[in-house]
């Protein structure tokens, strides 16, 4: 049986970022070289469908038929890139998501609201959300925030592993800066929701003083199935469940299990079975991580994806619990959240 819908809160899939390329970003200590890098993805993706690639782990072209899809797509910035350097990247990217909207304007319409998801459904296409992974997108500077309001950006991870002017992720040890304090009231005041996935512990604390609005951690798992400090602690876990936040199940095997060996769908589940002890059952929603990290080959494609609604079942969740983590939560706090 498959769902009447899907929504996952992040996918990497938009920026096509090869081993190659991440390699040449982490190797390249020269600035003009890393320009150059960028003017090279920048050159193999102009014409490039990234969203409808067959080899992907999400493809618009894969997504079963009977499903209502909803995909956020995030901008991914490498740690490496700052200031100018991370702005250049960040207008590639986002202008590649709106080309590509036109393009395969049969397919997908981009999206800022729970409106326009339900609109593109209702016209029988897939719905899909522009959104940023690392903060360093802003490049320091207030005012961007508006830019990419105005880009559509709907989400924004304050960072990615390293540290970024808004703070440090699960890498390093300092928590958010009196800028990425700041950054995040304009983000609320701006509307666009902000994430913590990646945020290290420090870092989470500071936000729980500044946050007026409830936030989202897009694509993270809980840390006391798997002890990874990407994962959240039943601490955290139990703030947001309390402020009404979002949380999105990531598929990484790394963060589904510590021993190394490859996760299947029973580790997923222990997670959320963890999540549900907790009290987050109205918080869960899937932030499968597609095409930025080693998935499952259970978990490995959108016709996979949508089949976890029968294997919730299966594992004995209610059909009102299986909807809510496939589509209705997430809706819902996009109903309430994202004007």
């Amino acid at each position: 049986m498959l769902p009447h819908a899907l929504i996952d809160l992040h996918c990497d899939t938009l920026t096509a970022l090869t081993p190659e390329d991440y390699h040449l970003f982490t190797t390249l200590s020269d600035s003009s070289e890393r320009q150059a890098a960028i003017a090279s993805i920048a050159d193999r993706i102009q014409n490039m469908d990234t969203l409808d690639l067959p080899d992907c782990h999400f493809s618009l072209s894969a997504i079963p038929q009977a499903v209502h899809w909803c995909q956020c797509c995030a901008i991914f910035i490498p740690d490496e890139l700052k200031g100018e350097e991370a702005i250049t990247y960040y207008n590639l990217h986002q202008r590649s998501f709106h080309r590509q909207m036109e393009a395969l304007s049969d397919k997908v319409a981009p999206c800022r609201t729970a409106a326009d998801i339900e609109a593109a459904w209702s016209a029988g296409k897939a719905a899909a959300i522009l959104t940023v992974e690392n903060g360093a997108a802003l490049s320091g500077q207030l005012n961007r925030i508006e830019t990419l309001a105005r880009d559509g950006v709907r989400m924004v991870t304050l960072t990615w592993n390293g540290e970024n002017e808004i703070g440090s992720g699960n890498t390093t040890g300092r928590g958010l800066s009196p800028f990425g304090k700041d950054a995040v009231r304009a983000l609320e005041r701006a509307g666009i929701l902000v994430d913590v996935s990646h945020l290290n512990d420090q870092g989470f604390a500071d936000l729980l003083e500044v946050a007026d609005r409830p936030f989202v951690a897009s694509h993270s798992n809980a840390r006391t199935p798997c002890a990874h400090r990407r994962n959240l602690t039943d601490e955290q876990i139990r703030e947001m469940a309390a402020r009404g936040c979002l949380i999105g199940l990531n598929y990484y095997s790394a963060f589904l299990r510590a021993d190394g060996q490859p996760a299947d769908l029973d580790n997923l589940f222990c997670h959320i079975e963890h999540f549900l002890a907790l009290g987050a059952e109205h918080c869960l929603a899937l932030g499968s991580d597609a095409d930025g990290a080693d998935l499952p080959r259970s978990l490995n494609n959108p016709k996979h994806f949508a089949g976890l609604f029968q294997y919730f079942l299966d594992r004995g969740l209610s059909p009102a619990q299986s909807e809510g983590i496939l589509w209705k939560n997430a809706l819902n706090f996009f109903q309430k959240h994202l004007h």
